[in-house]
């Protein structure tokens, strides 16, 4: 096994070859060509996105099959970053990589110099070289973080403007800093929607332009009409809204950073499955980001929300020695309407621009029951909140613990000033 210092070259056997680097790190690749850019995002290879056409990652770390690359590559990059998001390398063990083909065991190791302050420092490049492929070892640091780093290479990142034709994954070398965190805690990765992007994009500029952090901006449009008026339709959604970080691993440092992600924390929330971020720089110098986490709205998801809040509801009257409420499809179908409507028009009252009220709408609906009562909420973000709500407020605990009441229906929609909005309409056999 040879020991290789910067700059050294090591023929490399035709297959497969690993390459791994044990301790806190992260492995990624960027496949290019001779120009030194990837083709599209599929050429970035990191925990989002852990395979590609001759190059994989494993838990051992990353083969590369130069035989199998794409067509036009001459290249891969092997880069290392703390899995720590935020960390410095220098605060961490020395990387060294260890250098490994099948059938012919360890290759070659390299011990780079230690790093200072870099958070990513590109390993070594697997290239070609007239017929064959070549190592050479490069432990070259880069302290824009891996965003930058993928950003130089021309992988599209937040900070960029994907276009009209960004695929769902806009943003994958920032997603993969976010999902690092979400990996040590066990949970599933998220991915970027293109949509959520463009929404956390247009409130990032409008929080600038207003010079303040605010879910509204100057124009008088919430975050989250601006994800709804995108197409983008959640069924739970977060947002953090900083300024003052100026590049993407600044930011995550300081929402993700150790002692900040616990346990409650959106990266740490296996419903929530897509991720927005975006950034703006204000005249001042300020810089506004904008994150969106969100669950997006299905037919599944939003029979799931509304069970539950009909099982919580019934277990704060089982608590209370009450018949249970049972489900009715025309109550809630009239709650899910209003819902829907106040979130669409931004408006919040039992009663209806129109002048329509609780006992309007349910008849409206098909309901023939002789009594109805009402509840309404705006901006909690689960059935568990906006149930432990309405038993605080003396007016709804009476609806949810009426003994005569006997039918409930259940309503939802995110959207509006608020956020979200629930209905609870109830009726009396």
């Amino acid at each position: 096994m040879r020991d290789l210092t910067s700059g050294g070259n090591l023929p490399l056997p035709d297959g497969p070859v690993s390459v791994r680097v044990p301790g806190p790190f992260d492995i990624s690749a960027l496949i290019t060509g001779d120009d030194g850019k990837v083709s599209g995002d599929g050429d970035f290879v990191f925990f989002n996105q852990p395979a590609t056409p001759g190059a994989r990652l494993a838990p051992g770390g990353l083969t590369v099959d130069p035989r199998r690359l794409r067509a036009g590559a001459t290249r891969v990059t092997v880069v290392v970053s703390p899995a720590e998001p935020g960390a410095a390398l220098g605060a961490l063990p020395a990387p060294v990589l260890c250098v490994a083909a099948d059938g012919q065991g360890a290759l070659a190791r390299f011990a780079p110099a230690r790093p200072d302050r870099e958070t990513v420092l590109l390993l070594a490049e697997i290239y070609r070289r007239g017929p064959g492929w070549k190592l050479r070892a490069l432990g070259q640091g880069y302290a824009d973080g891996l965003a930058g780093l993928a950003r130089d290479f021309g992988v599209e990142v937040t900070e960029d403007d994907p276009g009209p034709d960004a695929g769902p994954d806009a943003d994958p070398a920032t997603t993969a800093l976010v999902n690092a965190v979400r990996r040590r805690a066990g949970v599933p990765p998220l991915a970027s929607d293109a949509r959520l992007v463009a929404a956390a994009r247009a409130h990032a500029a409008a929080m600038a332009a207003q010079g303040r952090l605010d879910a509204t901006g100057p124009d008088g449009a919430s975050v989250f009409q601006r994800v709804t008026a995108g197409g983008y339709a959640y069924v739970r959604i977060a947002e953090h809204l900083v300024s003052g970080p100026r590049t993407v691993d600044a930011f995550l440092d300081y929402c993700l950073g150790e002692g900040r992600a616990g346990a409650g924390h959106p990266a740490h929330d296996p419903a929530l499955t897509h991720v927005g971020i975006a950034h703006a720089v204000a005249a001042s110098g300020d810089t506004y980001w904008t994150a969106l986490w969100a669950e997006p709205l299905t037919d599944g998801s939003l029979a799931r929300t509304v069970a539950e809040v009909l099982a919580l509801t019934n277990a704060e009257r089982a608590a209370a020695g009450l018949r249970p409420l049972g489900a009715d499809a025309r109550l809630a179908a009239a709650a899910q309407a209003y819902s829907a409507d106040m979130a669409a028009r931004g408006f919040y009252s039992h009663t209806s621009p129109e002048g329509t009220e609780p006992w309007d709408r349910a008849a409206a609906a098909g309901a023939g029951h002789r009594g109805i009562g009402e509840n309404i909420a705006c901006g909690q973000r689960s059935p568990a909140e906006v149930v432990q709500g309405w038993m605080d407020s003396p007016g709804h605990r009476a609806n949810i613990l009426k003994p005569g009441f006997t039918h409930l229906g259940v309503g939802y929609a995110g959207g509006g000033p608020a956020g979200t909005y629930w209905t609870q309409l109830f009726g009396m056999a």
